[in-house]
């Protein structure tokens, strides 16, 4: 996607002019796990036009492969960002993406099972799954190619209301249920279980009812592996955040995060990039845990949405916290 951005923390109704970068949730996972020394490259359609000619080659200073992305159609989806402060929240505008060259492709436009052979896993993001009918069932067979093939299906379910409409979380449901029913690691909190997948729970605080829902979960649909955050905001306008992972039957936590934020938007990407990680690496689940939210909380402190912090300055975050220059 493209990002517009107001410059500073001005409105849309203030300014004439817009920042432009290239981003999206797989990007920003992708991204960052190449980063820590994987070979990422998305599987995608860009418009067959300068504007995708210009995304392109911000993915490949991003480290990404394009090796699996196809040329066709004429537009980019957008979304324009102002950033909030104090009381005012950041608010994102999406733009174009019915047309875009992603959301058009036709339904036989990717090599599927060809693919799957030749990776060790695949990130699908809820979003996608909020586009289109056609669009679903590409992810879907695609999830299902990479099972097929003994591969690894990861599914981050990234909902996001603005895209799925009215009654979204009823039409949100079927796919998403498909979805986690091939998925080997998932990204949700319990706020997922109840209004995705309509799951009851008799507990009232956030922490029991993720407690009591999310073994649910990982035993109905056979999930390996489910990891999530829990976030507050303070008064003085710092976020806190505390990871989760569960997996093997057993749930592991992060120490709880307190840090100023200066640009949120793909922070949960950052997150994700760290659990995978974290699994394709065969960290032990305490070090996961914490790898992946010290990732997050890194990401607050950069602009963009894409995470750029090296394995190693996250090990440092998580070792020594934040502290002064680096000489």
């Amino acid at each position: 996607m493209m990002r517009l951005e107001t410059p500073g923390l001005r409105l849309l109704s203030q300014t004439d002019t817009l920042q432009v970068s290239y981003s999206g949730s797989g990007v920003n996972v992708l991204s960052a796990l190449s980063r820590f020394g994987h070979t990422a490259f998305p599987v995608t359609t860009l418009p067959d036009n300068p504007i995708g000619d210009a995304a392109e080659a911000n993915l490949r200073k991003l480290g990404l492969s394009s090796d699996y992305i196809r040329k066709d159609g004429l537009y980019l989806g957008m979304y324009f960002l102002e950033s909030g402060f104090g009381a005012r929240a950041s608010r994102v505008t999406y733009s174009n993406r019915p047309q875009s060259s992603f959301n058009t492709a036709a339904e036989d436009a990717y090599s599927f099972a060809e693919t799957a052979k030749a990776v060790d896993a695949v990130h699908f993001c809820g979003i996608s799954l909020a586009m289109n009918d056609t669009v679903r069932r590409q992810a879907l067979a695609f999830a299902e190619a990479v099972k097929a093939a003994g591969k690894i299906v990861i599914f981050d379910c990234n909902y996001r209301p603005a895209l799925w409409g009215a009654d979204g979380y009823a039409l949100a449901r079927p796919w998403f249920e498909k979805m986690l029913h091939f998925a080997d690691i998932v990204c949700m909190n319990e706020n997922d279980a109840i209004h995705i997948l309509g799951l009851p729970t008799s507990s009232i605080e956030r922490v029991d009812q993720l407690l009591e829902l999310i073994p649910a979960v990982a035993n109905h649909y056979g999930i390996a592996t489910i990891a999530g955050t829990h976030r507050a905001i303070e008064s003085d306008g710092r976020h806190s955040l505390l990871g989760y992972l569960y997996t093997g039957g057993d749930f592991h936590f992060s120490d709880l995060l307190t840090f100023s934020v200066y640009d949120r938007i793909g922070a949960g990407d950052a997150y994700a990039s760290g659990i995978i990680h974290g699994q394709l690496s065969d960290f032990a689940p305490e070090q996961t845990v914490r790898f992946a939210s010290a990732a997050s909380m890194l990401a607050h402190t950069i602009a963009g949405d894409t995470p750029f912090s090296s394995e190693a300055q996250i090990f440092r975050a998580m070792m020594e916290g934040i502290g002064d220059i680096e000489r």
